[in-house]
């Protein structure tokens, strides 16, 4: 039954992240341009923006999900952690790649590897929830700690973004918004 109950679970995980994540390309415009709402939606179309498209319906999700598996799974912050980093990993490492290798970016390629990266994101994280054990408190602790670091560098970046390709509007050729 559990591993029912956590299939489940990642299933709706994935819908909810495709979903949401779909939306928040968008609420940053829908708002107006609203400041708050850029800390956790696509400010512009830089890669780094466009990574909250899975870090924040994933971590949403999660927090969603914990009330009703945390007795199911010992090792829930952690594939968490897992899931995001995979998420973010997937779609920074295959934008790269393939507009290395094309020399531009394609919607169709960016749309297909934030489908995949959640897909991806999901599985890593089922597969690490069924593993037996016993929990780790201070694994859970740095998981959590990790996710909450990664939460704050996706709102302070925002604003303040490094001066790198990463965090680079191509269209605009900008670095995150103003305050």
């Amino acid at each position: 039954m559990t591993k029912n109950k956590i299939l489940k679970w990642q299933i709706i995980a994935v819908l909810f992240s495709l979903v949401l994540g779909t939306l928040l390309h968008f609420t940053y415009e829908w708002s107006g341009e609203n400041n708050f709402v850029a800390s956790f939606s696509a400010a512009n179309e830089s890669v780094w923006e466009h990574l909250k498209l899975v870090f924040f319906p994933i971590l949403l999700f999660a927090i969603i999900e914990y009330l009703f598996l945390k007795s199911d799974t010992k090792h829930y912050f952690v594939a968490k952690l897992a899931a995001i980093l995979t998420a973010m990993s997937f779609i920074t490492i295959f934008f790269y790649t393939y507009t290395g290798i094309l020399g531009k970016s394609y919607f169709v390629l960016d749309i297909a590897s934030f489908i995949i990266s959640i897909l991806l994101a999901e599985w890593v994280a089922y597969q690490i929830m069924l593993k037996p054990g016993q929990s780790d408190k201070m694994i859970n602790v740095v998981s959590i700690s990790l996710i909450i670091i990664l939460a704050l560098w996706f709102v302070l970046f925002t604003y303040y973004p490094p001066k790198i390709p990463l965090f680079q509007d191509p269209i605009t050729k900008q670095y995150g918004i103003s305050l």
